[in-house]
């Protein structure tokens, strides 16, 4: 910067050397052009020349010490550039052989590295060659060492007169022979031991399962019963030409029995939750007094948000209290109406509690999947709170599951816990037995004997009601019918229309928990004798 800062300097110097010049003519025209009054008085005229001349003089000294100034700066300034110069030059030479040399010592780098490298190629070429030589060798050993056998053994064979297959077989028939008494004996002292122990072992791992399934309640048995404080309510529940019941049932989907009692009022319907929600709200109307169309649509909607939040509630403490998470909340709120479901009398989420406390022991005890045996106890019965009527709770069960993407090996479980379907897994089976211990221990369940008995033969007196028919039996608890038929007085066709007409009537003259398979067999034979 100092370089161009002196040109500007020496620049700046020329021009002002250029302004004085400028000036000089001006000096001289002021005196040739005088005016008439220096003729006049010449010794003011000679004094004013002399006045100028010296500003002249003056004038003329001070540029010509510009003008050396100016020549001086120039020459300082060409000398500090040539210097700069120089200086520039060298710093240039100076990075110049910096770089070379660092460039020099890469190439030297390099050509030690590739030195190596190629050192290395060569001992790995040898490497290479040497193996290769050795696996050549091996082969050659390999070869001479099968000759040498297959020599040895021509030599044995023509020695021992047998050939090498015929050693073989009778070395091991000769071990057979010794060792098959004792093989025998140990086989059967170790069946027998593993039988006794089995016996053992099972009972031990049931009888506590059962201990740990044991729950602090007893079986409830209610019925949906709302009691009224007169018999003057029943006009009012009735409405005017009975648009008050009417409306009440339509919403609810239940049927009203006022008749039973002078001072209570039975509903009925085959789904437990709306008629818990029919229950709640016919106890709110009557309390409430004003039992007309509107309120009744304004209560019911009201219970029916209180009990489907209750459910899904009972849904959740239900898989928080076995151990099962991570459930999808459709099938939450289908477990919470196990509150509300009874089967024979046995309350479906106490049952299910019980169930899974028993399979978990079960299959803690036999090293099985113990969150497969829990998430198919708690399912195992889902389907018993299916809306569709027309499936059976295992049929239904299954649907759901799949439905929320449970686990194969679950679905596996809830199919096969009535034994529809062969056991697929010892999971299945621990869900089995720990459904057939909740439900058959005593005080679980209760249906009254003479009822049960009355059910099953109304089952198969419907069946023998037909010529065709052979013989009928009623099995699984009256969840299925077979029916037999005589083959001389039955069609291939006879079998389709009378499993449809035999259902038709037992769905209308019978009444069954669930649904009821009817299966009709007709079996013809043909039997011939030689002569």
């Amino acid at each position: 910067m100092s370089f161009f800062s002196n040109l500007s300097t020496l620049f700046a110097t020329s021009n002002e050397q250029k302004k004085i010049e400028h000036k000089k003519p001006q000096v001289k025209i002021a005196e040739t052009n005088q005016p008439k009054k220096a003729k006049e008085s010449p010794a003011l005229a000679q004094k004013q020349l002399q006045q100028k001349q010296a500003a002249v003089n003056q004038a003329k000294n001070e540029a010509e010490n510009i003008v050396r100034d100016a020549r001086s700066k120039a020459r300082e300034i060409i000398i500090e550039a040539k210097d700069e110069v120089l200086e520039m030059r060298s710093k240039a030479e100076k990075e110049s052989r910096r770089i070379e040399h660092e460039l020099a010592e890469q190439q030297r780098t390099l050509q030690s590295k590739l030195d190596k490298l190629d050192f290395r190629f060569d001992q790995i070429e040898q490497k290479e060659k040497r193996i290769d030589q050795l696996k050549e060798d091996l082969l050659k050993q390999n070869a001479e060492i099968e000759k040498s056998k297959s020599n040895v053994l021509k030599k044995l064979e023509e020695l021992s007169g047998y050939s090498k297959e015929e050693a073989k077989n009778l070395l091991v028939d000769g071990l057979k022979k010794k060792l098959s008494h004792d093989l025998a004996k140990i086989v059967a002292e170790k069946e027998e031991q593993a039988r006794l122990e089995a016996d053992d072992k099972a009972r031990e791992i049931l009888i506590d399962a059962m201990r740990h399934g044991a729950t602090d309640y007893v079986a409830e048995y209610t019925v949906s019963v709302v009691n009224i404080p007169s018999e003057d309510i029943k006009g009012k529940i009735i409405g005017k030409n009975g648009r008050n019941i009417h409306a009440f049932e339509l919403k609810t989907g239940v049927d009203i029995d006022l008749d039973t009692s002078n001072t209570e009022i039975k509903l009925s319907s085959f789904d437990p939750v709306r008629r818990e929600i029919a229950r709640v709200a016919m106890e709110r109307l009557i309390k409430d007094g004003r039992i007309q169309p509107t309120r009744i649509e304004e209560i019911v909607d009201k219970v029916t948000e209180e009990i489907e939040r209750i459910t899904f509630d009972a849904g959740k403490k239900l898989c928080h209290e076995v151990g099962v998470y991570n459930i999808p909340n459709g099938l939450i709120a289908m477990l919470g109406k196990f509150k509300y479901r009874f089967s024979y009398g046995q309350n479906l989420i106490k049952h299910t509690i019980e169930e899974t406390k028993i399979g978990s022991k079960i299959a803690q005890e036999l090293g099985l999947d113990v969150n497969i045996v829990k998430l198919g106890c708690l399912l195992h019965d889902i389907g018993k709170v299916s809306e569709d009527p027309d499936e059976n709770h295992v049929q239904a069960g299954v649907r759901i599951a799949k439905k929320f993407n449970i686990a194969p090996a679950a679905i596996a479980c809830i199919a096969e816990h009535h034994e529809d379907q062969a056991f697929s897994s010892p999971e299945s089976v621990a869900v089995y037995i720990a459904d057939a211990i909740s439900g058959a221990r005593p005080g679980a369940r209760y249906e009254n004997h003479e009822e049960y008995v009355k059910r099953m033969e109304s089952l198969e007196a419907i069946a023998t009601s037909y010529k065709e028919v052979k013989n009928a039996y009623a099995v699984q608890a009256g969840r299925e019918l077979r029916v037999i038929l005589i083959p001389e007085k039955s069609k291939d066709d006879d079998v389709t229309l009378l499993a449809n007409e035999v259902r038709d009537r037992v769905a209308k003259e019978v009444v069954v928990p669930g649904t009821v398979t009817v299966t009709v067999i007709r079996e013809t034979r043909g039997q011939a004798q030689t002569k």
